[in-house]
C-alpha cells in the first residue's frame, strides 16, 4: 500500500495531465482532426537545428568516458562558465561559473533551492495566479505555500495582500515570469515594489526571505517586451531556468540554478544547492545535454511561431465576446470564464470538443487556460467550435 501522503497526492494528481488523456480517449472516438486540445504546454516548434547538432559533435567526438561519466554535482565547469558567460553578456550581470548549478529542468532546479533552504515550517509565497506544481515543490522538502492574490485587471501581484501574507516565518517567495497560466510579464516597476518589501521585511525580522525566480519561458515574449533579471533588483535571489521551452526539449531536463554572486553567504548557498542535487537523487544533470548546450547557448526556438498563433486566437476570441488579457509572453491565453463556476465553463467547451485548463488549477477560480502551443492549422480548426461555444453564452453579463 502506498503512503497516506502519496494517497493523496493521486488523488489530486494534475488536472492539466488528465485533460490531456482526456483528449488522447476523445481523438479516438471523434478524430485527433475534430479535436481542439489546448490543455497541456508542450512546445510545438521543432529543436534548433544548432542543438542537434552540437549533439551529433559531443558523440562523436569527446571522450565516451568523459559524455558519459559522473562529474561534479553542480555540472561540468565548461558548460557552467558558458551559461555565465550567456547571461552576462546579455544583462549586464556578473556570475562566473561557480554561481551556476546545472540541474535536471526547472522543476529539478526549484526542489533543488528548497531543499537548500527551506527548514519545516518554513512559508512559501506564491503569486497567484500559479504554476500548481509549486505546491508539491515546497512540501516536499516540508515547507507551507501561501498565496498571495492577484490584481485581476493587470494580473500583476496585490502588493497590500502580499506584504500582508509575510510573517516571520516566510523564507521564500517564488515568481514566475512570464506566468503561466497568463502570459504577464511582471514589470520592471513590479519587480522593483516586491524588492522594496523584501528588503524593509527582512529588516523586520532579521533573517533572509529569499527570491526564487522560476523562468522557463524568458526567451518567449513578443512586442518587444522583456524579462527583468532579477539579480539586478535583488540580492537574496535564485534564478531557475529550462531550456524546455527555449529550446523545444522538455524531454531532456536540463536547466540551471544562477546564484545572485551578491547574495548573503553566497559560496555556502552554491555548495549547499551541490549537495542538494546530490542529496534528492538527481546526482548531477544530463551530461549529453549539458555539453551540448556550450556549443549552442545562443540557440533558440522560433517564437515567431508562437506569435502567430497567439495573434489569432486572441484577436478571435476577443472579438466573439471572450474577455482575456492579451499575452505578454509564454504559450498561454489566460480566459475569464462567462460561468461564475469556472467547471461548468470547461465542460460546456467539451461539448465543442475544446479541451482548457480551470484556473483553480492555478489558484485563480473563475477563468480557464488555453495553451496555444499547438499549430496554427488546429486553432484555425477550432474558431468555428468557439464561435458556437460563444453563443451559448451570448447575451449573459460578464
Amino acid at each position: 500500500m502506498i503512503s497516506k501522503k502519496m494517497q493523496e497526492a493521486v488523488a489530486n494528481s494534475s488536472a492539466i495531465r488528465a485533460m490531456f488523456l482526456e483528449g488522447k480517449e476523445l481523438a479516438a472516438k471523434v478524430g485527433a482532426e475534430n479535436v481542439y486540445d489546448f490543455s497541456l504546454g508542450n512546445p510545438m516548434t521543432p529543436v534548433p537545428e544548432e542543438y542537434n547538432q552540437a549533439i551529433i559533435d559531443a558523440v562523436q567526438n569527446e571522450s565516451s568516458l568523459e559524455l558519459h561519466g559522473y562529474m561534479d554535482n553542480a555540472g561540468y565547469p565548461e558548460t557552467r562558465q558558458a551559461v555565465a558567460d550567456n547571461l552576462n553578456r546579455r544583462f549586464g550581470t556578473e556570475f562566473a561559473g561557480k554561481h551556476i548549478v546545472m540541474t535536471v529542468g526547472a522543476a529539478g532546479a526549484l526542489n533543488v533551492v528548497f531543499k537548500t533552504i527551506l527548514d519545516p515550517g518554513d512559508e512559501v509565497l506564491a503569486l497567484a495566479p500559479y504554476f500548481g506544481e509549486y505546491r508539491g515543490y515546497v512540501t516536499n522538502h516540508q515547507g507551507i505555500l501561501k498565496e498571495v492574490h492577484p490584481d485581476t485587471e493587470t494580473f500583476q501581484p496585490d502588493f497590500e495582500d502580499m506584504e500582508q501574507k509575510i510573517t516571520d516565518k516566510t523564507k521564500a517567495v517564488i515568481i514566475n515570469n512570464p506566468v503561466n497560466p497568463t502570459g504577464v510579464i511582471y514589470s520592471e516597476e513590479t519587480i522593483q515594489k516586491m524588492a522594496s518589501i523584501l528588503e524593509k521585511k527582512q529588516k523586520e525580522y532579521g533573517h533572509e526571505i529569499f527570491m526564487v525566480s522560476d523562468e522557463p519561458y524568458r526567451e518567449l515574449v513578443y512586442d518587444g517586451n522583456q524579462v527583468p533579471f532579477l539579480t539586478k533588483y535583488y540580492n537574496n535571489t535564485f534564478v531557475t531556468y529550462s531550456f524546455s521551452k527555449s529550446l523545444s526539449i522538455p524531454g531532456e531536463r536540463i536547466g540551471y540554478i544562477a546564484v545572485c554572486p551578491q547574495m548573503v553567504d553566497c559560496d555556502q548557498a552554491c555548495s549547499g544547492l551541490s549537495v542538494a542535487n546530490r542529496m534528492l537523487g538527481f546526482v548531477n544533470a544530463p551530461s549529453l545535454m549539458q555539453k551540448a548546450l556550450v556549443k549552442a547557448m545562443d540557440s533558440t526556438t522560433d517564437v515567431a511561431y508562437y506569435d502567430r498563433n497567439r495573434k489569432l486566437i486572441y484577436d478571435k476570441l476577443t472579438e466573439i465576446g471572450f474577455e482575456c488579457i492579451k499575452p505578454q509572453g509564454a504559450f498561454y491565453l489566460f480566459i475569464k470564464s462567462p460561468e461564475a463556476e469556472e467547471k461548468k465553463f470547461v465542460e460546456e467547451a467539451k461539448k465543442y470538443h475544446i479541451l482548457l485548463v480551470g484556473g483553480s488549477t492555478f489558484a485563480c477560480p473563475g477563468y480557464v487556460r488555453l495553451a496555444y502551443c499547438v499549430s496554427y492549422e488546429m486553432i484555425e480548426r477550432s474558431l468555428p467550435a468557439f464561435e458556437k461555444l460563444a453563443e451559448v453564452y451570448a447575451g449573459r453579463a460578464r
